[in-house]
């Protein structure tokens, strides 16, 4: 590992599917798991954050209920997460008390990160496990989604919390060593592709389609999630979890498998989304200092700043930012709704939990959630 990436810490995204924690058995392989959650404490203590999205809540809970006949239902899958879900965050604590680091569970579905207010708390939890030192177990919940359940969507999940955690590099480990010209297990000429910077439609014919053994829950969802990863600027690996030290490796400049680099304009990308995306539903009135702050040196918004709310919104919608005379500065995620903030403008953000009786972080924009966009 080169001294820069040693130096640098990182937050990274572990994708671990069904089929790495198996090894393609038909049971939850500890062997497996614990080499990885090995990788996991050894970048813990060169000081990087770590966040773990898991699969594996079904497969477990066959396991635990000796392989039952089930009827071939939706409703046996979310009996058999619901089961799962509780014996495979067990394996996972009991493996990371090995190393003296704590775990803390989230279960999530995509309809939580859709919902910019659902995204903005699981923002926050993941946040407050990991500067904690605590290792989030992201697990998709099964147990009351039906989509989740789908092959391959936990890709696109896991592409989800790396934006949610503004990780650096999401891994996504899987039983393949990357994504290969062709189909390797049919193709013995197929070749590794170490290294993609476009994702055309060249590549996505490559991937399989939905249709293909190769592409149902394998590269065509995988190239999926990568998309939306590096499109937020985040780096995505794609290798073989059985692979040694394949997670120590993802953080070198030659990981293993194949490395998706990020698009250069993922800044751009998010502003774009913030201006053109949700309509504001409200305007902040905000003084010359925190005008000054906010434009001039990219400051987030304190409560301090704001002398006026106007209009109805919630926690994680867009409003625009005013100066005194009406000019509209800058456009946000607001992190407090109407009302909170309407006890709380002028104040210090150290006395917001007292007013409030809880806190959301002491800005109430926070500068990545910010665009300026003077008249």
């Amino acid at each position: 590992m080169s001294a820069q990436t040693q130096h640098k810490s990182h937050t990274i995204v572990v994708k671990l599917g069904t089929s790495v924690l198996t090894g393609g058995s038909l049971k939850i392989n500890k062997a497996r798991m614990v080499d990885l959650v090995r990788q996991c404490a050894i970048l813990k203590q060169q000081g990087h954050k770590v966040v773990v999205v898991s699969s594996g809540a079904i497969a477990a809970g066959r396991e635990h209920l000796d392989y039952p006949a089930l009827p071939n239902t939706m409703a046996s899958k979310q009996l058999l997460a619901a089961v799962g879900q509780s014996r495979l965050i067990q394996v996972w604590e009991s493996l990371f008390e090995l190393y003296d680091i704590k775990i803390g569970q989230m279960l999530l579905t995509r309809a939580d990160l859709k919902d910019r207010g659902r995204f903005l708390n699981a923002r926050d939890t993941v946040n407050a496990l990991t500067e904690q030192g605590i290792i989030p177990i992201v697990n998709e919940n099964d147990a009351v989604s039906i989509s989740e359940i789908k092959v391959g969507d936990n890709d696109n999940l896991s592409a989800l919390v790396g934006i949610l955690c503004g990780a650096d590099k999401l891994l996504l480990l899987t039983d393949q060593s990357g994504l290969f010209t062709a189909d390797p297990r049919k193709d013995l000429n197929a070749e590794l592709i170490r290294e993609v910077k476009t994702i055309d439609e060249t590549l996505r014919q490559i991937a399989g389609g939905s249709g293909t053994t190769l592409g149902t829950g394998g590269m065509a969802t995988k190239l999926q999630a990568a998309d939306i990863a590096r499109r937020s600027g985040i780096e995505v690996v794609i290798a073989a979890g059985s692979s040694p030290n394949v997670i120590l490796d993802a953080l070198s400049d030659s990981p293993q498998g194949t490395r998706f680099l990020p698009l250069q304009e993922s800044l751009e990308n998010r502003k774009r989304w913030i201006l053109a995306g949700p309509a504001s539903v409200g305007d902040l009135v905000i003084d010359a200092g925190a005008a000054k702050a906010v434009i001039e040196r990219g400051s987030s918004l304190l409560a301090k700043g704001i002398t006026g709310v106007q209009g109805n919104f919630s926690r994680g919608d867009v409003v625009r930012l005013r100066d005194q005379v009406g000019q509209l500065l800058a456009k946000g995620i607001v992190s407090y709704s109407n009302c909170e903030l309407e006890q709380v403008i002028g104040k210090h953000s150290k006395d917001i939990e007292a007013i409030l009786g809880y806190e959301y972080g002491s800005t109430i924009i926070h500068r990545d959630d910010l665009v300026v966009i003077q008249e």
